[in-house]
């Protein structure tokens, strides 16, 4: 619901029909230069991530729980900026910008299960690489798939319940002041300024929930690493404990990137009040994490570059 001006300036409850997307600001050469900058990360990330998952489910060789887990993080990876690219793409182009009140429902509830979602994923990542490392005899039962798929369904549950719970708090809230979103997605910092009720609840409920969910995954990647690098330093063997550290650096290089820039936006107190800074770190983790991502593990990672090269040499001979 949102109060609306009439011709005589009162306001009146009446249903919000659609926002506009602010976005970037700048002429029309900043608009077709972000355009192009945005289009090429958008496509190496949809590459990058759909080759990863092609991988991964053609090489029999990857059906492990590792490479199981790092499919679905290509799959969400892919998911959350598939939800925001394509219509900032066509924003950058179009003079309106407009976004219906139920798509921007619709982008704010899809990319925020998807973004949760993966940082759950993370942890459980974590944990997979603690049990083979520290547990190896023990790993093949206590990661069987039936596992695997229970705690990547929590996963996704877990993720899916924030949101809900995130997006009727912040829909629930009536919009008057405008309704023009300084932002160039549906995101709630942005959303809670065109509130004109107290948000004070909402930025409660952002902080606490976000901030709850930022520690507890935190802390699970950070007790299972420590384990692993006591498990390692053990290691005699140079080639074992370079390659137990190549695996877990990629790991470690993706949670750093992901949860820093995932604080800075939402998890500090008076994160919705500097959104200029806000769009650029968005741009961070919904389109250059997810980019980046399959390069980290694919460039860091001796079974998935001989799996690419298999699938090269079987395409070449066919």
């Amino acid at each position: 619901i949102a109060m609306s001006p009439y011709g005589n300036g009162n306001l009146s409850v009446m249903p919000l029909q659609e926002f506009v997307l602010d976005g970037f600001g700048g002429g029309p050469q900043t608009q077709a230069l972000l355009f192009a900058l945005f289009l090429v990360l958008y496509l190496v990330d949809v590459l990058g991530n759909l080759t990863m998952i092609v991988v991964i489910t053609l090489d029999a060789r990857l059906h492990s729980p590792m490479y199981f887990f790092l499919k679905n993080l290509s799959f969400l990876d892919l998911c959350y900026s598939s939800v925001i690219y394509p219509k900032a793409l066509f924003d950058l182009m179009s003079s309106t910008k407009v976004i219906t009140f139920a798509g921007c429902v619709t982008q704010f509830f899809f990319f925020s299960t998807m973004i949760t979602t993966e940082g759950f994923l993370l942890a459980v990542m974590a944990y997979d690489r603690f049990v083979a490392i520290c547990n190896p005899l023990r790993y093949p039962i206590s990661m069987r798939p039936s596992v695997c798929a229970v705690l990547m369904l929590g996963c996704y549950c877990g993720g899916s319940f924030n949101s809900i719970l995130q997006t009727s708090f912040t829909f629930s809230l009536p919009f008057c002041s405008s309704n023009h979103i300084d932002h160039f997605f549906c995101d709630m910092p942005p959303l809670l300024k065109l509130a004109c009720a107290d948000t004070t609840i909402n930025e409660l409920v952002m902080f606490s929930i976000c901030g709850l969910i930022i520690v507890g995954t935190i802390l699970v990647v950070l007790i299972s690493y420590g384990y692993i690098t006591v498990t390692i330093l053990r290691i005699r063997s140079g080639g074992g404990r370079h390659k137990l550290f190549s695996t877990c650096g990629s790991h470690m290089t993706a949670v750093s990137l992901l949860y820093g820039t995932i604080f800075v936006m939402y998890a500090q107190p008076g994160a919705v009040q500097s959104m200029e800074q806000g769009k650029v770190v968005s741009v961070f983790y919904t389109l250059v994490i997810p980019m980046l991502n399959p390069l980290i593990y694919s460039l860091r990672n001796k079974d998935v570059k001989d799996a690419l090269r298999r699938l090269g040499q079987k395409h070449t001979a066919t």
